[in-house]
């Protein structure tokens, strides 16, 4: 019996609200999926595009639409060829946007953007598509001849600094990193990116989590401060109760994230959290320094 290579996903959306098909069609696209005809969309079958299809047939059906996932191979019709050459147009396209965009990119911020986005694409690229060395050779171009890597990155000062509300670990540190040692009379805002605002650990923003370091680190790195090594062991920490992945596994990590936890139940205020954080972390750093000679 033939293999079933495919998961599809079959489903019926209500005609209202707008937004709510524009939703789900943003799901798919980030999932990678491709449509095989109207309402089908197929993922090569894996264990994780299974756990995808399902917590997205939840969402439809929770929306007021129906939808059902199964495992397909196809006997006529559609051949699994076919289907392999859909996914690599798909992805054609998706590497064609990196590069175009990667011959305007000038700021630091814009490339790092990109090299997330490239990040993306590939991993979504289940069929060698044509387009992504010419992405890759676009993107390396761009960090050879415009970027200021290995530099301090600078950035006006008295900036406003927007992120995500409902803050936690990494955007409490990072606030604090970027008061300390960044932009001692930043301004923060919880909500929207605006205009003229530096934005930090929202998707695609100014400084955000890059590869495996969360956004702290990112910080850390971009801004040249990872000489500190104050900075690191915070890093670390911030690092392990954000990605929780026991990277690091410092012995401090566990006391401080049940004080960053204590923060924010009894704060619900976002400019409380910050404030506070802002003084544990002056603490913290504090007491990590070497002492002077003599003391």
């Amino acid at each position: 019996m033939k293999e079933s290579r495919w998961l599809l996903l079959i489903h019926q959306l209500p005609p209202k609200p707008d937004y709510f098909r524009v939703k789900i069609w943003r799901r798919l696209q980030g999932l990678g999926a491709v449509a095989i005809k109207n309402s089908v969309y197929a993922l090569p079958f894996s264990a994780q595009a299974s756990e995808d299809f399902q917590w997205l047939r939840k969402e439809i059906t929770a929306g007021g639409g129906e939808a059902s996932v199964c495992r397909a191979s196809f006997v006529d019709g559609l051949t699994d060829p076919q289907i392999e050459a859909l996914f690599r147009a798909a992805q054609d396209a998706a590497y064609a946007d990196v590069t175009r965009a990667a011959e305007r990119a000038e700021s630091t911020a814009e490339i790092a953007r990109l090299e997330r986005r490239l990040r993306d694409v590939t991993a979504l690229d289940h069929f060698g598509a044509g387009g992504r060395k010419a992405a890759e050779a676009a993107m390396a171009k761009l960090k050879t001849l415009r970027t200021g890597r290995g530099k301090k990155e600078r950035v006006p000062k008295q900036q406003t600094w927007v992120t995500r509300p409902d803050v936690q670990v990494d955007r409490i540190a990072s606030a604090w990193l970027i008061q300390r040692f960044i932009d001692p009379k930043a301004r923060f805002v919880f909500g929207e990116a605006r205009e003229g605002a530096v934005s930090f650990d929202v998707f695609e923003g100014d400084y955000t989590h890059e590869g495996d370091r969360c956004t702290f680190e990112t910080l850390l790195q971009r801004f040249g401060l990872e000489q500190d090594g104050a900075l690191r062991a915070i890093a670390e920490m911030v690092h392990d109760v954000d990605m929780k992945d026991g990277k690091f596994g410092r012995d401090e990590t566990a006391g401080f994230e049940r004080m960053i936890a204590g923060i924010v139940k009894r704060h619900a205020r976002d400019d409380a959290r910050i404030e506070r954080g802002i003084e544990l972390l002056n603490d913290l750093y504090e007491s990590i320094q070497p002492s002077p000679p003599g003391r």
